[in-house]
């Protein structure tokens, strides 16, 4: 099951649509949030995930950036099973919320991997560990691609609308297609809010069936934070679950009952 916690967490991000579309003026998110998700299969706590929001004292072309990094480890039992540790940081522009760099470093059982990566947009070069990588328009690491989608204009989505994700990770530039559902309530850790619900394409796999569903929730309100993930595995399911929020611009709003 390699590599399945920061595969899950990448799911939440959903980039932009297969139309052109725009981002709202205001910023959903500020320096000093920080939010915790955990990864449940069955009964068990198999991982948990703490993404925290800062400034960052270290300028990018000469421009103010936003740092953002996240730790993601197994717990328990799991850590016996297949003990992750593996943590991701990225710098972006806090006006246009592009990256400017990314890097990673994750040991999962015994496989262990590290990159580095520039984001030239003036150029459209990434720079990797394993080489240079030409781009066209905007593409994301995952943790901005996350922070990037929770600034999208949402207003206008119809139920079945495609939504295309790029992002660059480990090896290349790579697209994740993702259908909108609808509107739903979901319960998380935190309570039940109202979302919108999403099905991002799986690949069959060591760890999907070839009939796999994965569907996500995210906060209908200004913050957009994704607030549970549940995909069907070759033997039972995972569910990510929101367990943390704090320092949020906006207040979190769960539905009373």
């Amino acid at each position: 099951m390699k590599n399945y916690l920061p595969f899950l967490l990448l799911l939440f991000f959903t980039r932009s649509y297969c139309q052109e579309v725009a981002k709202t003026d205001e910023v959903a998110f500020q320096p000093g949030e920080q939010i915790t998700y955990k990864l449940k299969y069955g009964f068990f706590t198999a991982a948990e995930a703490v993404i925290k929001v800062a400034n960052s004292a270290q300028k990018f072309e000469g421009k103010p950036a936003l740092h953002i990094f996240a730790n993601a480890n197994t717990a328990g039992t799991f850590n016996l099973l297949f003990k992750v540790r593996n943590k991701y940081e990225t710098f972006i522009d806090p006006h246009t919320l592009l990256p400017y760099y990314y890097s990673e470093e994750r040991k999962e059982a015994s496989y262990k991997h590290s990159d580095k990566v520039t984001f030239d947009h003036e150029k459209d070069i990434i720079t990797a560990n394993r080489g240079k990588y030409p781009f066209k328009g905007n593409v994301f690491d995952f943790l901005s691609a996350y922070y990037y989608a929770r600034n999208i204009d949402v207003s206008g989505l119809k139920i079945g609308q495609k939504l295309d994700l790029r992002y660059f990770l480990e090896d290349g530039i790579h697209t994740l297609t993702i259908t909108y559902l609808g509107k739903e309530q979901v319960k998380c850790g935190l309570g039940t809010f109202n979302c919108l619900k999403f099905n991002p394409t799986i690949i069959p796999g060591r760890i999907f069936r070839k009939n796999s569903m994965l569907y996500l929730w995210i906060t209908d309100d200004k913050n957009r934070i994704p607030v549970k993930a549940h995909v069907e595995l070759v033997v039972g399911s995972l569910v990510m679950d929101l367990t943390q929020a704090s320092g949020l611009k906006y207040p979190l709003n769960p539905v009373k009952k």
